[in-house]
């Protein structure tokens, strides 16, 4: 086979899903398949998640691929490189050319590089990789694609921005049919009692928030329709009918247009299904809360990521923290559970700016939330204001971003206690209005305060 998909994402090695095991097919890559299929280039997909890389070298071995196109990301960038050497260590290999995508590309390209990859693409990817592996297997020019970085001579050659793609209804759906899908299924289902699939029916995020990363779709809004949408349900439900869908949009009720003709639509086609999904506060209110109930929705993560204004618009989230709790409340009574996510150890976060968090998390009361501490992104905001402090700058190849540490009030102890602290108050919060004997959870909170209010010194 002259070209390969891959991923390089080995659920064995990740000791942290292996607990959780809430396993996805990377989307990007079976839109890429299906893209290029319509246009009748012939390749195959190599789903790395349930394999082993000892197994997945034997094939690249067997194959003797002209193309080999990864999808990386933070998650999987170190593997990757790892799979990268190994393919430049085999002689056999000399002649096959490695192709890079994802969102951890764009402000690393010298270092993807410098890693041994012959082509990387910025931004989407689908019309890139077709023209690109078309010319490499002609053996043409490649200097008229756009959207492609490469090596040209000791030059680092970056060709013109590709135009983004304007209607998504146009793209065929993703290639499922390339990956064990029955596999991710089951495993959702014997970790969870439910099976999930993951759906995407939006491109880009209008919203500025400075941690996050538009490296691949930009700060854009683009949309699928809701008859599209609702199609590709309709043929998943038909093909793999799993329990539950995940939509992976980073704010699903952005539109409330949208979301009428979403609701309108699963009304009028009698579909029947359940799904979960993220939005923002600001975009919420009754007539929305009730058109996602109707539709199926079961949950809903409505992000904060502190409990202090302050804090919030350091981050220029742009909403206000009484509004979201207050859309937490609205949406739990309506019968949806709801979820959060709140970080700590953003630049200028203070103790009391912990308590505030914790407060609110104890009056919103979500069904479910998660607490990270925060690190910078390259070519993020919050990367460009935190350089100038960073502390702990660890080796590109061999590690992620989320190795990086810049200079920030308190030690790592006390945000292992701020996590603690914050946990253990909501948790006697439910104890409480569960009625639920809580001695255990009040000595927990009180040991946790008085370190955290003794590490803040």
């Amino acid at each position: 086979m002259s070209v390969i998909l891959t991923h390089g994402y080995f659920l064995e090695e990740d000791p942290i899903e292996k607990k959780i095991m809430r396993p996805y097919p990377p989307l990007g890559i079976l839109y890429l398949s299906s893209y290029i299929n319509e246009r009748g280039l012939e390749h195959k997909v190599l789903d790395t998640t349930f394999s082993s890389e000892i197994a997945w070298k034997q094939e690249v071995l067997e194959s003797k691929p002209k193309v080999i196109a990864f999808y990386v990301n933070l998650m999987t960038k170190v593997k990757i490189i790892q799979l990268i050497q190994f393919i430049r260590a085999e002689a056999t290999l000399a002649a096959t050319k490695i192709v890079l995508g994802g969102p951890d590309i764009t402000y690393n390209k010298e270092n993807y590089l410098k890693a041994g990859a012959d082509f990387l693409i910025i931004g989407e990817g689908e019309e890139t990789i077709f023209e690109l592996t078309t010319a490499i297997l002609a053996n043409t020019s490649t200097s008229e694609i756009t959207g492609l970085v490469y090596m040209d001579g000791e030059e680092v050659k970056t060709n013109p921005p590709r135009q983004k793609m304007k209607e998504l209804d146009e793209l065929p759906l993703p290639n499922r049919a390339a990956f064990p899908i029955e596999r991710y299924l089951e495993t959702w289902k014997t970790a969870h009692g439910k099976s999930a699939l993951n759906v995407s029916t939006q491109r880009g995020c209008p919203y500025t928030c400075k941690w996050c990363s538009t490296a691949v779709y930009g700060q854009s809004y683009r949309r699928r329709s809701p008859e599209k949408v609702v199609e590709e349900l309709s043929v998943l439900m038909e093909t793999y009918n799993p329990d539950t869908f995940w939509f992976v949009d980073d704010v699903f009720t952005v539109s409330h247009k949208w979301m009428r003709g979403f609701a309108a639509e699963i009304k009028r086609t009698g579909l029947k299904i359940q799904y979960e999904c993220i939005t923002r506060a600001e975009r919420m209110n009754e007539e929305v809360i009730q058109q996602l109930k109707e539709s199926g929705c079961i949950r809903v993560w409505i992000g904060a990521e502190s409990g202090s204004q302050k804090v919030i618009d350091a981050m220029d989230r742009r909403v206000d923290v009484d509004v979201v709790c207050d859309q937490l409340i609205a949406t739990r009574r309506a019968g949806i559970e709801t979820g959060t996510f709140i970080m700590v150890g953003y630049p200028g976060e203070e103790y009391e700016d912990i308590l505030k968090t914790a407060a609110y998390l104890e009056k919103a009361l979500p069904d479910q939330f998660t607490i990270t501490k925060s690190y910078p992104i390259k070519g993020t905001a919050l990367y460009n204001e935190i350089e100038a402090s960073i502390t702990e700058q660890p080796n590109w190849f061999t590690t992620t971003d989320r190795q990086i540490d810049f200079k920030r009030p308190y030690s790592d102890r006390f945000y292992s206690y701020a996590v603690r602290y914050i946990y253990n108050r909501v948790q006697l919060k439910r104890e409480k209005a569960a009625n639920k004997r809580r001695l255990k959870t009040i000595l927990k909170v009180r040991l946790s305060g008085i370190m955290l209010k003794l590490l803040a010194r």
